[in-house]
C-alpha cells in the first residue's frame, strides 16, 4: 500500500523513503529493536544504578548550570513515597518547564544518597505508561513518539488485509501466531511473551521464504541441461606443471568438484569458499583453463580494478606458457582500447577477460562465454548474477567467497550453490602473529615496527575513516599519513585511499610492490586480494570499529612470502564487549571460527547481498544463532516444492514465483 495512502505527511514519507520505507508494508516490517519496560517500583527498593521510572511532584525551584560549549545540566527536586528526590538533567537548559507543584514522570539511572540522573520526563500520568514500549531504530526528523503514530496509521489502514504466507497446516504444526496476530503483537506487546511468539513466527516466515528461493533455484538449476565441456582432465591437471607449488587437498578436491560440474549435462551453479590465503585464486585458474580447453570463454569478476590488475598480471604469468590470451576490461582505460578489446573479444581473438562492474555493460559482448567467475565482494545478487550468465548461453557460474561459512550452515545458507569448501592453507604460509595494543597511537609498538622495516620487511597501516572525526575519536589517514612523514624522515611513507583516481591508486601500489615505499598509510581499499610478498606487518589504527571477517581480511593481507606476518590491533576502546571481540583474532586464526563469532557478535547478516536483489533478507533472522531454524525451514521449502509441482498452495506458489522471477522449476 502506498504511504499516501495511510495518510502519512509528504515530509514524513521523504523520510521514511531515505530509510529505504516507500510502501505500508515495509512500514509494518520495520520492527522495533528492543522494548522499554516500565514499571513503578517504591523508593524503599530503589538500588544504586537501577533504571527507574517514577512520578513525583516538583518541590524546588529549577536552576540551569552551564559548561563547556553548548552544555548544560538542569537540576530540580521532586517529592515521591514521602522522600525528596534530586534529579539532574543534561542539555536541557530551561526551567519554565519544571514549575513548582507540578507532577513529572522521570525516567533515569539511580545514583544512590536519593540522587537520580535522568535521561527523559514527561507530564503523562505514570499509570498511563506502565507496560512495554517498543523503540524503532529512526534518524533525525522522526521521534519516537512519530514512530508510534506512523506504525498505528499502517496497523489501521493494513491488519485486517494481512494474509498468512506461512501454510495453515504448518502453521499448526509449530504452534505459530496468524501473520497479522504476529505483526500487531511485535509493535503493541501486552508482555514479553507476545513479543517472543511475534519473533518466533516472522522469523520462521523469513527463513521459509528465504529457502523457498534457494531451494527454487536449486531445483531449477539441477532440471537445466547445460552444456556439457569437452576436455581431458589430464589436460587441464597439465598446469599443475606450471606452478612452484604443491597444491593442497582441498585445492584439489575443489578443482575435481568443478571439472565434473563443467563436464557434466547440468549448468554449474558452485561456492568456492575458503580462508584468506588459501588458494581460491588457483582453483579458479584451473576451471578457467578447463573452459578454455573446451573451446569456450571465460569471464573473471573482481572487486576493484587494482584487484582485477592483479589477477590479470598472475593469470598471464601461469600461462605464460600457454596458448591462452588474457586481457583485462576496465572503465579506465581509453576508449580505443575498450573499442579494440571489445571487437576481438565478439571475434573469439579473447580466451579470458578480467574485469569489475565494468563486465555487466551492454557493450561487452563475447563470442562464446561458458564460465563466469566473481569474487564475493561484488555482493551482487540474483538478478545480476543472471544479467551476467545471459551473456552466453547455459553459462556455468563459480563464486569465490573469502568469508567462510561454517559447514555445518553452508548448504542450508547457500541453498542455490553447490559448496566446495578449501580449509587447509598451502603449505610453507607463514604464521601471522597478532597482538591487541590497547593504545590509540603506534607508540607502544613503533621501535618494534621499524625494526621490523630496517630487517626489509614493508607495513600496511590501516584507519578506518579518510578523515579524523573529533567526536567519534577516529583518526583518519590523511593525518596519520602527515604525522608519519614528519617523524619518521629515514624512511619512505605512501598514502592510498579511495577518493584517489585509479591511476594514483596503481601508482602508490606499484611503488609498493617495488618497495619504493615503506609504509603504506591506507583505508581498507587495500583489504582484498592485494598481493605484496614484502609487507609482513599489518597495524590497524581503531580496530575495535571493524568487523572480525574484516580484520581477519585485513591481517590476509601479510605474511604471504617466506617471512612470518604481524599484526597490531590498536584500540583504546573501554567497551569490554569491543577488547573481547578482538581478543578473539589474537588466540585464532581460523576463518571459519573466526566468521561464525563475527556474525554471532554483529547479529543478522547479508552475506550475498541478498536483501538487494529481491530475495528476502533477514530482519529478525540470525542465520547463525537460528541455523536449526534455519534447517527446519529449508526441509519444509523442499517438501512445499514438492506439493508446488501437485497444485497445492497456489497462492503460496505464486508469491515465490513473483519473488524469483522465475517460472521454470514450477512448470
Amino acid at each position: 500500500m502506498e504511504l499516501k495512502k495511510l495518510k502519512i505527511t509528504d515530509k514524513k514519507i521523504e523520510l521514511l523513503t531515505l530509510m529505504g520505507i516507500d510502501n505500508g508494508e515495509a512500514l509494518l516490517a520495520h520492527y522495533p529493536f528492543r522494548y522499554e519496560e516500565i514499571v513503578q517500583k517504591p523508593f524503599n527498593e530503589w538500588q544504586k544504578d537501577d533504571k527507574i521510572t517514577c512520578e513525583g511532584i516538583i518541590v524546588s525551584q529549577a536552576r540551569v548550570l552551564r559548561f563547556g560549549s553548548n552544555r548544560s545540566m538542569t537540576k530540580f527536586s521532586i517529592l515521591i513515597d514521602e522522600e525528596v528526590i534530586d534529579c539532574t538533567i543534561y542539555n536541557r537548559p530551561w526551567t519554565s518547564a519544571f514549575a513548582m507543584e507540578k507532577k513529572i514522570t522521570v525516567m533515569g539511572t539511580y545514583q544512590g544518597d536519593h540522587k537520580l540522573v535522568c535521561t527523559n520526563y514527561n507530564f503523562q500520568p505514570i499509570s498511563e505508561q506502565i507496560g512495554l514500549h517498543p523503540v524503532y531504530s529512526t534518524r533525525e526528523g522522526i521521534s519516537q513518539k512519530d514512530w508510534q503514530k506512523l506504525i498505528q496509521k499502517a496497523i489501521d489502514g493494513m491488519l485486517r488485509e494481512v494474509e498468512d504466507v506461512i501454510p495453515e497446516d504448518y502453521r499448526q504444526k509449530y504452534h505459530l501466531l496468524h501473520k497479522r496476530d504476529a505483526l500487531y503483537f511485535i509493535h503493541k506487546p501486552p508482555s514479553m511473551n507476545h513479543v517472543k511468539q511475534a519473533i518466533r513466527t516472522l522469523k520462521y516466515e523469513e527463513f521459509l521464504m528465504f529457502q523457498l528461493c534457494m531451494q527454487s533455484m536449486r531445483l531449477e538449476n539441477s532440471q537445466n541441461r547445460g552444456i556439457e565441456k569437452h576436455f581431458s582432465i589430464d589436460q587441464v591437471m597439465e598446469l599443475k606443471r606450471s606452478l612452484a607449488f604443491e597444491l593442497t587437498e582441498d585445492q584439489q578436491n575443489a578443482i575435481m568438484d568443478i571439472l565434473h560440474d563443467l563436464s557434466s549435462s547440468k549448468s554449474m551453479m558452485r561456492l568456492v569458499q575458503g580462508d584468506v590465503g588459501c588458494g581460491k585464486t588457483m582453483v579458479a585458474a584451473f576451471a578457467l583453463y578447463a573452459c578454455i580447453c573446451a573451446h569456450k570463454q571465460g569471464a573473471f569478476m573482481a572487486p576493484t580494478e587494482l584487484l582485477a590488475k592483479q589477477h590479470t598480471a598472475n593469470l598471464k604469468r601461469l600461462f605464460a606458457d600457454h596458448d591462452v590470451v588474457i586481457e583485462l576490461y576496465c572503465s579506465s582505460l581509453k576508449n580505443s582500447e575498450k573499442k579494440d578489446i571489445l571487437e576481438r573479444l565478439k571475434n573469439n581473438q579473447i580466451d579470458i577477460l578480467i574485469g569489475t562492474h565494468a563486465l555487466f555493460q551492454e557493450d561487452v559482448s563475447f563470442y562464446d562465454l561458458g564460465l563466469v567467475i566473481a569474487d564475493e565482494q561484488h555482493r551482487f545478487g540474483v538478478q545480476q548474477r543472471r544479467a551476467l550468465l545471459a551473456k552466453g548461453e547455459k553459462v556455468d557460474f563459480l563464486l569465490m567467497s573469502a568469508t567462510p561459512i561454517p559447514r555445518t550452515l553452508a548448504s542450508s545458507y547457500y541453498g542455490d550453490l553447490d559448496v566446495s569448501t578449501i580449509a587447509q592453507l598451502p603449505k610453507g604460509r607463514s604464521i601471522i602473529t597478532t597482538k591487541v595494543v590497547k593504545s590509540a597511537s603506534m607508540k607502544p609498538i613503533l621501535n618494534e615496527v621499524l625494526t621490523l622495516i630496517d630487517e626489509g620487511n614493508q607495513a600496511y597501516v590501516v584507519c578506518p575513516s579518510i578523515e579524523t572525526n573529533e567526536e567519534m575519536k577516529i583518526k583518519g589517514v590523511e593525518e596519520i599519513y602527515e604525522g608519519m612523514r614528519k617523524t619518521l624522515k629515514g624512511y619512505k611513507i605512501g598514502l592510498i585511499h579511495g577518493r584517489m583516481s585509479t591511476e594514483e591508486k596503481d601508482r602508490i601500489m606499484n611503488d609498493f610492490l617495488a618497495k619504493q615505499i615503506d609504509v603504506l598509510v591506507a583505508t581498507t581499499v587495500i583489504e582484498v586480494g592485494v598481493d605484496v610478498k614484502d609487507a609482513n606487518i599489518m597495524v590497524i589504527y581503531d580496530a575495535h570499529r571493524f568487523g572480525l571477517s574484516q580484520l581477519h581480511q585485513l591481517r590476509g593481507r601479510v605474511g604471504r612470502g617466506n617471512r612470518p606476518g604481524y599484526c597490531y590491533l590498536l584500540s583504546s576502546s573501554k567497551d569490554e564487549t569491543s577488547m573481547a571481540r578482538l581478543k578473539i583474532l589474537e588466540n585464532t586464526s581460523d576463518g571459519f571460527e573466526i566468521a561464525k563469532q563475527d556474525l554471532i557478535m554483529r547479529g543478522p547478516g547479508d552475506i550475498l547481498g541478498i536483501r538487494q536483489s529481491g530475495v528476502p533478507g533477514f530482519i529478525l533472522g540470525d542465520f547463525v544463532l537460528d541455523s536449526n531454524v534455519l534447517e527446519t525451514a529449508r526441509q519444509d521449502a523442499c517438501e512445499l516444492l514438492k506439493a508446488f509441482a501437485q497444485g497445492a498452495y497456489p497462492d503460496l506458489k505464486n508469491l515465490v514465483m513473483k519473488t524469483v522471477d522465475s517460472t521454470k522449476y514450477l512448470d
